[in-house]
């Protein structure tokens, strides 16, 4: 990549939204940050590819307007107790990412998995129906 400015995209994908959080190198200081739930006025359709693209798109233009030339991204799910994989919306969050014209160096995941977990919400005898 050599002396291109890079930046961190971050996107958290889980069942109900995406969030794009476009920071500098060190993670320190935000430059976009843009949720699937600002794009669209449905609740329901907050977790789904349409809106996560177009967030990812309006991301990279605040982060090109400050001068960012290309992002390496990490993806995590909710993880913990929750879902380890990433929602609807990171796949196309990352496609919209390239397509904006941001290189792209690493992509990776960032999921906090437990190797022993903390106790699970639902108490002793589960979530009763």
């Amino acid at each position: 990549m050599g002396d291109k400015k890079m930046g961190i995209a971050h996107i958290y994908s889980s069942f109900n939204n995406t969030l794009i959080h476009i920071t500098d190198i060190t993670g320190a200081e935000t430059l976009s940050r843009v949720s699937s739930g600002m794009i669209t006025d449905k609740g329901r359709l907050q977790g789904t590819p349409f809106p996560a693209m177009k967030a990812a798109k309006k991301a990279a233009e605040e982060a090109k307007e400050k001068g960012i030339e290309g992002v390496h991204i990490r993806v995590r799910a909710p993880g913990g107790t929750g879902a380890k994989i990433p929602g609807k919306g990171a796949q196309p969050a990352i496609r919209a990412l390239t397509r904006s014209g941001l290189d792209v160096g690493k992509i990776e995941d960032v999921t906090p998995v437990p190797h022993d977990s903390t106790r699970q919400k639902g108490g002793k005898r589960g979530r009763r129906l």
